[in-house]
């Protein structure tokens, strides 16, 4: 039996609950990890309050899809991996399906990746995720070049402080937004070009006179809504607006029309799109492990809690103060 974070309805925080659960054996293509270590992404609060692209299938659901541990056990046909490795889980598939929210979960063996030498558990769960979302988004999709600028905004998420120092490395200028100036120092310490703060200041306006009228080759969002029309603006002609979130929680138009039909390329992306592509993942894994050799990348934890307070841990995301990446030990 392990314990096992659960909830049988949909709800705030307070529906989580721990319970003993009888975990078995990996099946063909799976494997069975020992968790040390959660990384919580704000996909976990949406399928919790039942507002995910996915619905949960049956209750009671569990949830999680990144973390680190060691493989204790592995299923028939899995070469990719051996018990006693210290591995990570990348979110590559359906919280329906598998969840790490546990002291012992069986997992896909795809979506496992050995851990790199020198990363503690702590660091191992915050690195995954944001550095594969946006590597997949500034080098697979977005094609960042060395002199573009990148605006990145919610840049104080783990996926925006990734992108800021992927950026960096590959020689591009990364411009990040902010709601308040209380995250700006920060942001200009973890790397940021420019903080644009856009509870006060304009972006478009910002961004054209940071870049000589030209313009962001690629624009990062995790909040939609409304908001493209102004980011839409501060694009390059022929550059991308590229949509990874929805944190505005309101209709996204599409801003061509608004702003007399330039040459914008505006499309929505997916970290599935790097994960469940072998090829994608594999040249991921490589990037990041690099650059977490060579110093480049520097996985940023914001705060560490204990299992048995998963719930103060959602809440802590829910209130949206974090810099960095939010973990739980096991």
């Amino acid at each position: 039996m392990a314990r096992t974070v659960r909830f049988h309805e949909y709800g705030g925080p307070d529906v989580l609950r721990l319970e003993d659960v009888e975990v078995g054996e990996p099946g063909p293509g799976e494997v069975r990890i020992r968790v040390e270590a959660i990384g919580i992404n704000r996909a976990e609060l949406l399928f919790r309050s039942g507002d995910y692209i996915e619905a949960v299938r049956r209750f009671p659901a569990g949830l999680g899809a990144e973390a680190a541990g060691i493989v204790e056990a592995v299923g028939p046909d899995v070469t990719n991996v051996a018990v006693g490795e210290a591995v990570g889980v990348v979110p590559a598939f359906s919280m329906n399906d598998h969840t790490v929210y546990a002291e012992q979960a069986i997992v896909p063996a795809a979506a496992v990746l050995r851990r790199p030498d020198g990363l503690d558990a702590v660091r191992g769960a915050a690195v995954w995720m944001p550095y594969v979302t946006a590597y997949g988004a500034l080098i697979e999709v977005g094609g960042v070049r060395p002199g573009d600028t990148v605006v990145i905004t919610a840049a104080s998420s783990s996926v925006g402080l990734a992108a800021v120092q992927i950026a960096n490395r590959i020689g591009a200028t990364p411009v990040a937004t902010t709601r308040t100036d209380a995250k700006r120092d920060a942001l200009l310490r973890a790397g940021a070009s420019e903080v644009i703060v856009t509870g006060r200041e304009d972006v478009a306006d910002r961004v054209l006179g940071l870049t000589g009228g030209r313009g962001a080759e690629l624009v990062f969002d995790a909040v939609a809504g409304p908001g493209v029309l102004d980011l839409g603006r501060a694009v390059a002609p022929g550059g991308t607006l590229l949509l990874y979130g929805a944190l505005s929680g309101e209709p996204t138009p599409y801003p061509g029309f608004d702003l007399g039909m330039p040459a914008l390329n505006m499309r929505v992306y997916t970290l599935f799109e790097v994960t469940t592509d072998p090829g994608r993942l594999r040249r991921a894994e490589a990037f990041v492990a690099s650059g977490l050799r060579t110093g480049a990348f520097r996985p940023v934890v914001d705060r560490v809690f204990p299992l048995d307070e998963i719930a103060a841990a959602h809440r802590h995301m829910e209130a949206g103060g974090q810099v960095g990446k939010i973990v739980v030990t096991v």
